[in-house]
């Protein structure tokens, strides 16, 4: 049932932090102030990596500040009361194994088996829809860098540049990626079977072109009549407006429906050093507003077009999650259209997330699980993150403060 007549309002903290009690309120306060400070975070971000490497005994520090407010658990078990607690408020889940950094067959062998784990645990629970994967938890980055390189150099279409640079490949290259092609046809046909949608991340660009082909074909397979395959479009970047507009020619072209999560970017100042040291344009737009632009347009794009796309509208700017409402709102579609959803990060954007599901909206958490010495990395980009990203930290902690202000009054 769609309700458009509670438009959402991002400043009603009673709505957004009802799931936190006083002292988890006052507990996230201290962290957003911790991560304010930009000298503590880089020696953190340094030290904490290093420290569990050396086997210091940091782990419980690590389990019980940055873990406990970004992380759902270790373990799948540990997910049950954590995703119980968010569906009572309406709020759904993307489920994320956060395992980074290790390479090797066997790894990537065992990666795909527990994503295949996650789905059916995802399809035994009620509000989780969505897992997410990242290629490069499945396929060596020099095989991706190796493949994206042959793939730019020839001016056809997609999946025609693919299919020429496959051809290019040494057999034992083209061996070696035919066993990531079956790891990830595995876990998307697996996850269609089980009704599970699957998100695959964006990578840098210098990898992303296989990413790309490799998840139009899956689509095509998997998203015949609805969509359960998503590839993942960053905004930052020139040329994604034109590129999700392609892939939309060519999805209604053979009759599929394109899956499109919507991100602004993750990698900006590692490709704009890159695109300095190498002596190429950077691929990111020059300013924020230009990134604004291009994500609120791709939106305009997607809703107009809903009929042919699922779309993920992932962000933490509150204009464009109200933008993507007032869309549907303006079409008399339905708040919660089966073809979109919203996301934020589990331990940020509270008053986003559960101000939208209060409005009817679907929305849900990212919410990585995983073991505390495989998790670290992502909790080291969620801490510089909320350092460098201008005011998204004082933005948590203005409206931290403002829930305990009226709790105080209200008690």
């Amino acid at each position: 049932m769609s309700n458009h007549l509670l438009s959402p309002s991002f400043d009603n903290t009673a709505l957004a932090f009802q799931y936190k009690s006083d002292a988890a309120l006052k507990k996230a306060r201290f962290l957003f102030k911790v991560m304010s400070n930009p000298l503590l975070v880089q020696v953190g971000t340094r030290l904490a990596p290093l420290s569990i490497k050396m086997g210091l005994p940091v782990k419980g520090l690590i389990r019980s500040t940055l873990f406990s407010q970004f992380i759902g658990g270790e373990t799948l078990a540990q997910m049950i009361p954590v995703a119980a607690r968010l569906g009572s408020f309406q709020v759904k889940v993307i489920l994320d194994y956060g395992v980074e950094g290790k390479q090797g067959e066997t790894f990537y062998d065992e990666a795909r088996d527990q994503f295949v784990r996650v789905i059916d645990f995802a399809a035994t629970q009620p509000n989780i829809p969505f897992i997410s994967i990242k290629l490069t938890g499945l396929s060596r980055f020099e095989l991706l860098a190796e493949l994206h390189k042959r793939m730019i150099s020839i001016n056809k279409p997609l999946l025609e540049r693919y299919e020429l640079a496959l051809n290019q490949l040494p057999p034992l290259l083209l061996n070696e990626w035919g066993r990531v092609c079956s790891r990830m046809e595995k876990i998307c046909f697996h996850a269609t079977s089980k009704k599970i949608a699957v998100a695959l991340d964006a990578e840098e660009t210098w990898i992303q072109e296989p990413l790309d082909a490799l998840c139009a074909i899956m689509m095509e397979l998997c998203n015949k009549k609805a969509p359960f395959v998503y590839n993942t479009y960053q905004l930052y970047r020139a040329d994604r407006l034109t590129f999700l507009q392609s892939m939309h020619a060519f999805a209604s072209s053979r009759g599929y429906i394109s899956g499109a999560k919507l991100v602004r970017g993750a990698y900006m100042e590692k490709e704009r050093k890159r695109a300095a040291d190498l002596g190429y344009p950077s691929p990111i737009n020059p300013t924020k507003e230009a990134t604004d632009l291009l994500y609120n347009e791709a939106l305009h794009f997607c809703i107009n077009n809903l009929n042919q796309f699922g779309v993920i509208v992932a962000s933490h700017n509150e204009e464009s999650c109200l933008l993507a409402y007032n869309l549907l709102v303006e079409q008399g579609l339905p708040a919660n259209h089966p073809h979109i959803h919203w996301s934020q990060l589990y331990g940020m954007s509270d008053n986003i997330t559960f101000n939208l599901a209060a409005a009817g909206c679907s929305v849900s958490k990212y919410l990585p699980f995983g073991p505390i010495e495989d998790v670290v990395p992502y909790l080291m980009r969620r801490a510089q993150e909320n350092t460098s990203v201008k005011g998204q930290t004082g933005r948590e902690l203005g409206l931290i403060q403002k829930e305990l202000v009226r709790r105080a009054q209200s008690a």
